[in-house]
């Protein structure tokens, strides 16, 4: 892998206005790409806020804060090891409750290799999983 592909942010916080079915949704969205719930914390361990976070082991890379609707909304995507993975994270989110925004596919204007699927989740997030890989 080329260093430009190495650059990796560790999380991202989004408020949502309804966090079960947010966490719903992620739960379900999220298991292709191998992000499991790895966290919940309720309003009283926060001092006021609902979070759920999705991620590996222990580390929560997504988190989920119930602070109401976000404006605006917002797209972020998680790479993945296959391009079967991604067309599963496309078939899992949109059984979960998101709508299509970009059916699995190359998109070359990215990167001749960037192979992606894109979803609107239920609060209008432009969720995206993306794969390098080669193979099909």
């Amino acid at each position: 892998m080329t260093d430009e592909l190495a650059l990796t942010i560790d999380h991202i916080t989004l408020s949502v206005a309804d966090i079960g079915r947010a966490k719903a949704f992620y739960e379900k969205a999220l298991a292709p790409a191998g992000l499991d719930l790895v966290a919940e914390l309720t309003p009283e361990v926060t001092g006021g806020v609902h979070f759920v976070a999705f991620g590996k082991g222990r580390k929560g890379n997504l988190w989920l804060a119930a602070k109401g609707q976000q404006t605006p909304t917002t797209h972020f995507c998680f790479r993945v090891a296959s391009r079967a993975a991604v067309r599963a994270f496309h078939e899992a989110a949109l059984a979960a409750g998101g709508t299509d925004n970009g059916a699995p596919g190359i998109r070359e204007m990215y990167h001749p290799e960037y192979y992606a699927a894109f979803v609107t989740d239920p609060e209008g997030h432009n969720v995206e999983c993306v794969t390098f890989d080669l193979a099909d």
